[in-house]
């Protein structure tokens, strides 16, 4: 952007601040937002209280030059934040008549549409309207007083939806630049070391830039670039992406993908082979995580949860004693449920889990001691992890998957499976 603009985005809603809620609102928009150049400098969260919202909107006047709220656009009595935002800039709200009728086409296909729904058509005069595609609570922007006010519905499908459709378009239009940004995605080196290896480069660029990024189980470089034109920026990021991939190397799964095993479909389109997975300790993390995405079926024939030892016995044929003497938590059984998936199912390639997510050990094991295996034709791999006591069940069961997703990644492309 030809300025700076600093940004506040203000989450309103008490189950925000009881906790009932994941406030994915706020990280969703900064996260779009840091792809066009937009910085945000502040999150403030505040329960449906018109006078703690009233202040929160009057600091964000004081401190930022965009201010994004989310949430409180609906038709209840404490949905409040369109009356008190367009109250702190003077304006008074109107009825939109396009928004209107469209509630009214609404009411044709609900049974539970009451009256106080038209408060959702009332907006601020002179507003620019956003239409909410998977609600019923319009959204809107105005400037005034020499700010950019945005004003989005609280439930996170509609407020993506619309942050996509009509915000962000709206945001770009304000700038003569074009701004681009990639994410180059990383497993099995994390945020510091990263850092570490780009420091000197990171803190000598202005444009491009490039920054590191924890995520929950991985991580990822963004590199970004402003310029006149889009193929203008892309040329100047070019070389920026090269060189990362050359540094991070077998680390790197993908560039501008969610996650790993969208990293994993992406190669099996190109090298078509078949998977079947057997878990333990992830409770089905593998087979879910894969067929959520478009065409899975194509490519995995299926998996089996077998969380007892029980059920690796009359499941997947593992032979009773031999859990009975190495344990389930072991090399010698995650090698045999990689084998027995692959053998059961008829495909090219099984994935096995075993381990502790906790809260209890077995004894032997402390939690987070997790074996993943994969088996092909030629060989059967085993990675043992040790993933840490005190984390939670969810990224024990999340790192687990990523770990075989990422076994799959690296026999694909031809890399060590065991990885260094």
């Amino acid at each position: 952007m030809s300025r700076t603009y600093d940004t506040e985005i203000i989450s309103v809603g008490t189950e925000l601040l009881l906790g009932h809620v994941t406030n994915t609102d706020a990280r969703d928009i900064s996260e779009l937002l840091s792809k066009i150049g937009i910085n945000v400098k502040y999150h403030t969260v505040v329960g449906d209280n018109p006078e703690r919202l009233e202040r929160c909107v009057e600091i964000a006047k004081g401190r930022a030059d965009i201010i994004i709220t989310t949430g409180g656009l609906g038709p209840t009595c404490d949905d409040l934040t369109k009356q008190i935002t367009a109250k702190a800039f003077g304006l008074k709200l109107v009825e939109n008549k396009k928004e209107v009728d469209g509630l009214y086409e609404y009411i044709t296909h609900s049974r539970h549409f009451t009256a106080n729904n038209f408060v959702q058509a009332m907006l601020p005069e002179g507003c620019t309207v956003f239409h909410n595609n998977c609600g019923t609570a319009p959204g809107c922007a105005f400037e005034k007083e020499g700010k950019i006010v945005l004003m989005l519905p609280g439930p996170p499908k509609e407020c993506y939806a619309m942050f996509v459709e009509s915000a962000l378009p709206y945001l770009k239009r304000l700038s003569d630049e074009q701004i681009v940004s990639h994410s180059v995605r990383i497993f099995g080196i994390g945020e510091s070391a990263v850092d570490s290896i780009f420091a000197d480069e990171m803190n000598a660029m202005t444009n491009p830039t490039m920054a590191p990024y924890a995520k929950e189980c991985d991580c990822l470089v963004q590199v970004t670039a402003k310029a006149k034109s889009e193929e203008e920026a892309e040329a100047m990021l070019h070389p920026i992406m090269r060189h990362v991939e050359e540094r991070m190397g077998e680390y790197v799964y993908g560039v501008d993908v969610e996650c790993i095993e969208e990293s994993v479909m992406q190669m099996l389109r190109k090298k078509p082979v078949t998977f079947a997975a057997a878990e333990s300790c992830t409770g089905g993390e593998i087979a879910k995580r894969f067929t959520d995405l478009p065409g899975a079926s194509e490519f995995f024939l299926g998996g089996m949860v077998t969380y007892t030892n029980g059920a690796k016995a009359k499941l997947l044929g593992i032979d009773p004693a031999l859990i009975e003497e190495k344990g389930a938590v072991s090399y010698e059984v995650a090698n045999e449920m990689a084998e027995r998936a692959r053998e059961i199912l008829g495909a090219d390639i099984g994935l096995g889990v075993t381990g502790l997510a906790g809260p209890d050990g077995d004894g032997v094991h402390e939690v987070g001691t997790v074996f993943v295996s994969m088996a092909a034709a030629e060989n059967t791999w085993v990675r043992e992890l040790h993933l840490g006591e005190h984390r939670t069940r969810s990224f024990i069961r999340r790192m687990a998957g990523n770990h075989a997703y990422d076994m799959m990644r690296r026999y694909l492309s031809g890399l060590d499976v065991m990885m260094k």
